[in-house]
């Protein structure tokens, strides 16, 4: 890289638009939307998509709700003109969803396009040609005038073509190619002289198509771009802007929607993000950002996991992890922090009165995109108490006490470096067991049997089998209550000394066949706190379990 980057790049310069109105103005309902997956997407990948992949890819579309498609270049190749053709001779276009075809502006070209859509109810032809300072120096060497010319005399012959077909209702398209980096008074003079030819009115508008083709500056600047376009076109009424706009400094999503705050009707793109370099504006992202707004989109990702399986399938092209509201991992948290703050989220919505999503960390409830919550927490060596606590309550149905929490995580912290992974459910769990002596064999003191029963004094009398090391054996106690009980059993016959310091427990489930947990916290004689837990499909014996849970931990380790 340089020292001197100036002596290579120059800054974009300001649009003067001192009296600029977009930056107060919010997105209050979703723009029309138009993918062109099937033509700026396709062109864009190794392999591009055959027949069959296209068709897959246009179901998709139309099952999410989008009704502006752009089907392809139909002058490329027979591959582009029959597959538009067959679109729309096998009657596979819907009433209410309009295609487009993009073209350059060459006679035959042009004529080419409108022969692909020849039988459509309804079509919408994309003319374009670049006109910036770069083409027009560099790569057309013509001046302003010929550029301007190019565009004139395509959007003559797409009349003269339109008026060839009167079965189909036409629409125009005019892309000023490179506009974000051309002159804008020179990008309304040539989209001007194209409208003279073709005659729109506010009925039946022409669609001006304002591309970022090459992304060149900041947002802010394309939204001045915009909003300055849309202030100087004569018969504004009779257009619709659109927006096309491209990822190159990774900013293609913002640009669009703050190119909607500046007054654009339309925004192209393709699902997440597919386009040339470094992509399109995403549709995905900037519909669901509508929606986390509460603007209802008018694109359907409910299912977003089956968008995504197609999506890859046609493009043969990953869905980054991190990508917004699609990636595998956007809805986990592995930091400690972070799973606390979500899981107190989650457990506030179980008593708000109202449906409002203010849960942590997480702007969308990935469950209105068909996401389970179970991956939304994942344990690493990077998580905290909150994390694992999660994933035992969504997995066990267990709600480990907070101090308990805190007992566990060095059990879990010890395990994610030794094992070096993010750790699963069934490592989680399985942590759990062993800490704490929960249906694990062989453990030094094992329930057999108990009977409970209350003496002439009022105190309560356990009596059972406990299995030591696996030999049965035959004890009692007595206490004030069935875990006094179970305690003074243990101290009497095994020399356990153990005190009570809390006791919890609660159902795991519902219903009359739910198990119960109980969780026990004791002090050893030296001071150590030792937990237990215990399981059962009855509370009073899920307690006796616990307090054995207990023997257990204070027996495997003993004090130093």
């Amino acid at each position: 890289m340089l020292k001197q980057p100036s002596a290579k790049y120059r800054p974009f310069g300001q649009i003067n638009l001192p009296d600029r109105q977009w930056p107060s103005r919010m997105i209050e309902k979703a723009p029309r939307w138009l993918s062109t997956d099937l033509r700026d997407g396709n062109q864009s990948i190794i392999d591009p998509m055959d027949a069959v992949k296209k068709r897959r890819f246009f179901d998709l579309l139309l099952e999410i709700g989008v009704k502006e498609i752009e089907v392809g270049f139909p002058s490329a190749g027979a591959t582009e003109f029959d597959f538009i053709s067959g679109l729309v001779k096998s009657d596979a276009i819907p009433d209410d969803v309009i295609v487009q075809v993009l073209t350059q502006s060459r006679e035959d070209l042009i004529r080419t396009s409108f022969a692909s859509l020849e039988g459509a109810r309804a079509a919408i032809v994309h003319l374009y040609n670049a006109v910036s300072p770069a083409w027009r120096d560099i790569v057309f060497r013509m001046s302003k005038d010929e550029v301007k010319a190019i565009a004139v005399a395509g959007a003559k012959v797409m009349r003269d073509e339109a008026a060839r077909y009167p079965g189909t209702d036409w629409h125009f398209q005019y892309s000023p190619e490179t506009f974000s980096t051309a002159e804008l008074d020179f990008s309304i003079e040539v989209c001007a002289a194209v409208m003279e030819v073709l005659q729109p009115t506010p009925d039946h508008p022409i669609i001006l198509n304002l591309p970022a083709t090459v992304e060149a500056a900041t947002p802010n600047i394309y939204a001045d771009q915009i909003e300055y376009f849309g202030r100087h076109l004569p018969n504004r009424e009779s257009a619709v802007l659109s927006l096309h706009t491209h990822n190159d400094r990774g900013t293609g999503v913002a640009a669009a929607e703050l190119g909607l705050m500046a007054g654009a009707d339309r925004v192209e793109g393709c699902l997440f993000g597919n386009g040339e370099r470094t992509g399109n504006c995403c549709l995905v992202t900037m519909a669901l950002n509508l929606y986390t707004q509460g603007v209802e989109p008018g694109l359907d990702f409910s299912d977003i996991d089956r968008v995504i399986e197609t999506v890859e399938y046609c493009n043969d092209i990953p869905v980054h992890q991190r990508h917004p509201y699609g990636g595998e991992l956007v809805y986990t948290a592995f930091s400690g922090s972070h799973q606390d703050a979500i899981k107190k989220g989650f457990e506030a919505r179980d008593t708000q009165n109202d449906e409002q999503w203010r849960v942590p960390y997480l702007p969308i409830d990935p469950a209105d995109l068909g996401r389970s919550y179970e991956a939304v927490i994942r344990v690493n060596s990077q998580s905290g108490k909150g994390g694992f606590a999660w994933v035992l309550e969504k997995d066990q149905g267990l709600k480990l006490p907070k101090k308990m929490q805190a007992d566990f995580s060095r059990h879990v912290q010890h395990m994610a470096d030794e094992l070096g992974r993010e750790l699963n459910a069934a490592d989680i769990w399985d942590a759990f067991r062993k800490a704490y002596h929960v249906k694990t064999h062989p453990k030094h003191f094992q329930l057999v049997r108990y009977e409970e029963s209350r003496a002439t004094d009022g105190t309560r009398i356990f009596a059972g089998t406990i299995a030591v090391e696996g030999a049965e054996q035959s004890v009692s106690g007595r206490g004030n209550g069935l875990i006094s009980s179970v305690m003074g059993t243990l101290r009497e016959a095994f020399g356990v000394e153990l005190e009570v310091v809390d006791y919890t427990e609660h159902a795991l489930g519902a219903g009359t066949d739910a198990r119960a947990a109980a969780y026990l916290e004791c002090r050893a004689p030296d001071g150590r706190t030792i937990w237990g837990c215990g399981i059962d499909e009855d509370i009073a014996t899920a307690s006796v379990r616990a307090v054995l849970s207990a023997a257990n931990a204070a027996v495997a380790s003993p004090a130093a």
